[in-house]
């Protein structure tokens, strides 16, 4: 019978079957960062654990770090002592810390890739919910909470049920203008932000054949804005071309060898799935999120919808974003005037996404009432974009060029929202209060709409400034 990767990832991993119906899944990377890992090294002095395969988990620091400086101490405490934890513990444990002074430290969920360390056919956890993102090179990838964490350090396992399986197929071929951020928050906004609940998404179609990794790693990164529990691209020849010579991953004849396992794990034609869904790519518009959460989503072109065009379950919620965000139904999005401008996060703070911003930064300065700020996703990303001129095209607009990190995407680092801020983002989710102000309000885009948003100083169809 034929079979998904899915299912023979799963398979490979599963050490045995749990008394409770749950798998005992071996996880081949475990990556940390300094948020949700101190809670759980103390849980291993207090039990007296060690960690048997330090080599198997990589830490960096992302999530606390300000990106305007790279001086300690700190000046918030507790950013400080999580850092000083996490050197702590790394050190005590065994493990590899990629920090500023390695050169290679960066958001946990862009190092992995670019190093190498995140291959196919991998079980990966992490605890950040958007561990989904490695799902882009044919891994099954997790996001954790501490005590699992845990978990995997001390014995590189995890108990879980296995979700059940949907295939998401995209056709056609994008628009210009249209990027891999429009189709993730499409599917999300047709699918729902609960329409993932118990499954494992499968993204594939002519869209993804055509998509590179980092593409892929975008949409792959908000799967679990869906509901999903993670998601996940078939390896192919991109991903083998992405993958070769980086530094952690196989070498030479090794990596040749890697290549045929790989794909033989690529999920077979006729492996079942226990849902599909189809969308046509070449239809879409740039999409922005209006509401409160990552599915409350229209192209530029829409207006923002009635309660009434909702089911009744939704119906409150879309009353409570209509409220937060200041929205009369009717209302056209085009045209919301902006306050701040974000471009970065583990969703779309990678080179791809800085080169495509670029492009419209050159066409214009930031207005004047526009704070706008890029952070690279890591120090390769930072150096990349340097040797091609990109902060200075950002500067001479009139954005600021920032060190890597999470940034304003959670906003628990100095840059944050003030009072009821709009602010375009490239991040990946727009609850209340989620970029530090508890009125600060979301739009989610692609990074060349952030752009544009950022010269216009209002919401933009980018399609205009592409022509």
């Amino acid at each position: 019978m034929a079979k998904s990767l899915f299912d023979k990832v799963w398979q490979a991993h599963s050490v045995r079957e749990l008394p409770s119906g749950q798998t005992q899944l071996f996880i081949g990377l475990h990556l940390v960062h300094e948020v949700t890992s101190p809670q759980a090294f103390q849980m291993l002095r207090e039990d007296a654990l060690p960690v048997p395969y330090p080599d198997r988990t990589v830490a960096t620091v992302d999530h606390i770090i300000p990106t305007d400086t790279d001086m300690r101490p700190f000046d918030d405490e507790q950013a400080e002592g999580m850092m000083s934890a996490i050197e702590k513990n790394c050190a005590e444990f065994g493990i590899k810390l990629l920090d500023r002074k390695s050169g290679s430290q960066g958001i946990v969920h862009v190092i992995g890739p670019e190093l190498g360390l995140t291959q196919p056919a991998m079980t990966i956890a992490c605890g950040d919910s958007h561990t989904s993102t490695h799902g882009a090179f044919g891994a099954i990838a997790f996001g954790i909470g501490t005590s699992q964490v845990r978990d995997v350090l001390a014995s590189q396992c995890l108990a879980m049920v296995k979700p059940k399986l949907r295939r998401v197929d995209v056709a056609g071929t994008l628009p210009r203008g249209v990027y891999a951020k429009d189709v993730i928050l499409h599917i999300i906004r047709v699918l729902g932000v609960k329409g993932g609940v118990g499954y494992a998404y499968e993204f594939a179609g002519e869209v993804f054949d055509r998509m590179s990794m980092e593409e892929r790693m975008t949409v792959c990164n908000m799967s679990i804005e869906g509901g999903a529990r993670c998601g996940y691209v078939n390896p192919d020849q991109t991903t083998f071309d992405y993958l070769r010579g980086r530094r952690f991953a196989p070498q030479g004849e090794a990596f040749d060898r890697a290549v045929t396992w790989w794909k033989s794990m690529a999920s077979e034609p006729g492996a079942p799935y226990d849902d599909v869904a189809s969308i046509d790519g070449s239809k879409l518009a740039p999409v922005i999120t209006w509401g409160i959460n990552p599915g409350q989503a229209i192209g530029v072109d829409e207006k923002i919808p009635d309660a009434s065009d909702f089911d009744a379950d939704e119906r409150q919620t879309v009353e409570d974003a209509h409220a937060y965000m200041g929205w009369k139904p009717a209302q056209s999005i085009a045209g919301t005037k902006i306050d701040v401008a974000f471009i970065g996060s583990c969703t779309n703070g990678r080179i791809s996404d800085l080169r495509e911003a670029a492009k419209i930064a050159k066409l214009g300065k930031v207005k004047a009432n526009v704070r706008a700020l890029v952070v690279p996703g890591s120090q390769d990303v930072a150096r990349q974009a340097e040797s091609e001129g990109l902060p200075d095209v950002f500067r001479a607009a009139g954005f600021d060029w920032r060190l890597p990190g999470c940034s304003m995407c959670l906003a628990m680092n100095p840059d944050k929202l003030i009072g009821n801020e709009i602010c375009a983002s490239s991040s990946n989710r727009n609850f209340k209060g989620r970029q530090g102000s508890s009125s600060g309000r979301t739009l989610l885009m692609s990074p060349a709409m952030v752009a544009a948003a950022a010269i216009e100083g209002v919401v933009v169809d980018v399609r205009e400034m592409l022509k």
